[in-house]
């Protein structure tokens, strides 16, 4: 008897633990390499160099974008696109286990990227890198080509 309320106990505490381990914490999340996909172009994130996601919304969604440029696009597109609330993070193209916050971040042109917006970004400048408020006016007057297709014009 009592080994069957120790099996008990032991399988709500490690079902507590796993739904708990699933619950979203309002931060950055991991994204699924090749799965994913980009929530402006619609192309899978297969690029960890290049990759961006933000947080926001009414439901303070996670959102992911293979190139920052996406994500600045899509975000001018929103409603809530300009509330300081909202968070914005892409990956250090030196070192993709590192999520940087884009608006602190440091951008690096003629990069090679998915959507050939072309900005990298690193955590601390380098020589003839820009901010983010100058990198997204830049990304904004952009034209991009999708490295494996036609033109694209942002709209």
């Amino acid at each position: 008897m009592r080994k069957i309320r120790y099996k008990t106990r032991f399988f709500y505490l490690l079902t507590s633990l796993i739904l708990f381990s699933a619950c979203d914490d309002g931060g950055i999340v991991n994204i699924k390499w090749d799965r994913d996909s980009c929530e402006r172009c619609r192309m899978v994130i297969s690029d960890p160099h290049f990759a961006a996601q933000l947080r926001g919304g009414p439901k303070n969604k996670a959102y992911l974008f293979d190139d920052i440029g996406c994500a600045v696009h899509w975000l001018k597109k929103q409603p809530w696109g300009e509330d300081e609330n909202v968070k914005i993070w892409v990956k250090d193209y030196r070192d993709t286990e590192k999520w940087l916050d884009a608006r602190k971040a440091y951008y690096v042109s003629q990069q090679i990227t998915p959507m050939d917006f072309g900005f990298g970004a690193t955590k601390k400048p380098v020589k003839g890198s820009i901010d983010f408020e100058t990198a997204k006016t830049q990304i904004m007057a952009k034209t991009h080509r999708h490295r494996f297709g036609g033109l694209k014009t942002t709209p």
